[in-house]
């Protein structure tokens, strides 16, 4: 009989180490997938970037009286590029600046009828709209991520071992309301 209850207690705590290793790969992957989902929001905001100073050389040659228009833009974006290693709640108000700003570089573009037809400047927007698009997508698969794992370490029998192994709760990237529109430009 001892021998019995030996190998009952021996397949009970190997049972017990076992659930504990699945559980913790179970939140490994999922902060992963959350990491994924965030580097993905930063090749697009980073490609976003990277137009800006574009469609602004583009521009300012034809918006000789806006140039506060367009330090307003060149600003948000120096903010932006900062902010976004501090984490998806300051990329998140960033990028909010920076998307109020071109809406109103945007408006101002269709005060000068000469921009219209410059296929420069046809082409860089049409660029934008596309990485608009694809950050829309990408944040919406990050907060989707976030929002598994977060549940995954706030509920039981997870919570009992997220806390002790460093597990923590991710922010969403929260975009202000209307900023999932793309700023729409009819420079035709």
């Amino acid at each position: 009989m001892g021998l019995t209850v030996l190998i009952v207690v021996v397949a009970i705590i190997a049972v017990v180490v076992i659930a504990l290793v699945v559980m913790y790969n179970g939140l490994v992957r999922a902060r992963l997938r959350v990491d994924e989902a965030w580097s993905q929001i930063d090749v697009q905001l980073k490609r976003r970037h990277d137009l800006i100073p574009n469609l602004v050389n583009a521009v300012r040659g034809y918006m000789d009286f806006e140039q506060a228009t367009l330090t307003t833009v060149t600003n948000a974006r120096a903010a932006a590029v900062s902010a976004g290693a501090q984490g998806p709640a300051a990329a998140a108000a960033a990028e909010n600046v920076l998307t109020g700003a071109l809406r109103s570089l945007f408006a101002v573009v269709e005060n000068y009828p000469e921009l219209k037809a410059n296929e420069n400047v046809l082409a860089l927007q049409e660029e934008l709209t596309t990485t608009e698009n694809r950050i829309s997508f990408a944040r919406q698969h990050y907060n989707a991520t976030t929002r598994d794992y977060n549940t995954a370490i706030a509920t039981f029998p997870n919570a009992l071992l997220a806390g002790q192994f460093g597990f923590t709760a991710r922010d969403f990237f929260e975009a202000e309301p209307g900023a999932e529109a793309v700023p729409e430009v009819r420079l035709r």
